[in-house]
């Protein structure tokens, strides 16, 4: 059985995030942009901590009226962000399995694949280093 991840890689040139998947593969919630590797493992640990408590979750509405949900932290600063959703039940499921699957799920490090990718020169050539 496929197990719920948090997939963490690089974004913007010398920045960080990750996405939490749940089981399905589907993101189920995506972080802010982090300077550090180690502020994006330590926002995974925040999500851990906080996913268990539902006061956590601040329930949004986008200004086309879909439901949207992020993931607060205790000092009130912004883990995370759902997706749009098309109703406010499905917004729902989506804390749901956020609240299930925080806890168990397990670290996909993608940070150390890109810069492996970055470093494979091109047939014919050597690679830099």
């Amino acid at each position: 059985m496929a197990s719920a991840k948090f997939v963490l890689k690089s974004a913007k040139v010398g920045q960080f995030m990750f996405n939490l998947l749940a089981t399905n593969g589907q993101v189920i919630l995506t972080s802010e942009r982090y300077k550090q590797k180690q502020g994006a493992e330590e926002g995974i640990a925040s999500v851990r901590e906080n996913a268990a408590d539902d006061a956590r979750f601040e329930r949004k509405t986008a200004k086309d009226g879909s439901p949207y949900f992020v993931l607060k932290a205790a000092n009130g600063e912004v883990i995370g962000k759902s997706e749009m959703y098309s109703s406010k039940s499905s917004m729902e499921k989506g804390i749901q399995s956020v609240r299930k699957n925080a806890a168990t799920a397990v670290v996909v490090d993608q940070t150390e694949v890109k810069a492996k990718e970055a470093t494979v020169a091109p047939a014919g050539e050597p690679a830099k280093s």
